[in-house]
């Protein structure tokens, strides 16, 4: 009898010691909606725009329509165990005046975030060039 016990305790300890604790990197795991709104700046116009988000393991990942389209933006980066996150961003202006310096539609750009998470919310604000802000709420 004890050898069973030690044995399904064996077989059982593995999965224990790898299973993700409460606050862990999975903890903000799921579908997520990120908004980011960046007011009038420079000559531009402002804007506002919903990006489909998407957390795994850590991982985010959210993308606004297809790479190569004006207006598309890829979000990626990691969000730590206690919310904290570094993100970033890069897409492709989908008209001149909503850019500052009057970019042409399909210009390439890029941006860097910090951003903190909780529960269902999260914030962010953009760190280089204009200001914007993120937010996300987890569906």
């Amino acid at each position: 009898m004890r050898l069973e016990v030690l044995a399904i305790v064996a077989a059982i300890l593995p999965a224990i010691a790898w299973a993700d604790p409460p606050g862990g990197v999975a903890r903000f795991d799921g579908d997520w909606s990120a908004t980011v709104s960046c007011p009038d700046s420079n000559g531009a116009l402002g804007y506002s725009f919903g990006v489909p988000t998407r957390i795994k393991d850590g991982a985010l990942h959210g993308e606004r329509m297809h790479p190569g389209e004006p207006g598309w933006l890829l979000l990626d980066g990691q969000v730590q165990p206690d919310g904290q996150a570094k993100l970033y961003a890069k897409g492709l202006v989908g008209a001149a005046p909503f850019a500052v310096g009057q970019r042409p539609k399909g210009t390439g750009y890029g941006y860097h975030v910090v951003a903190r998470f909780e529960d269902g919310r999260g914030s962010g604000t953009r760190v280089e060039g204009r200001h914007c802000d993120l937010e996300f709420v987890r569906h």
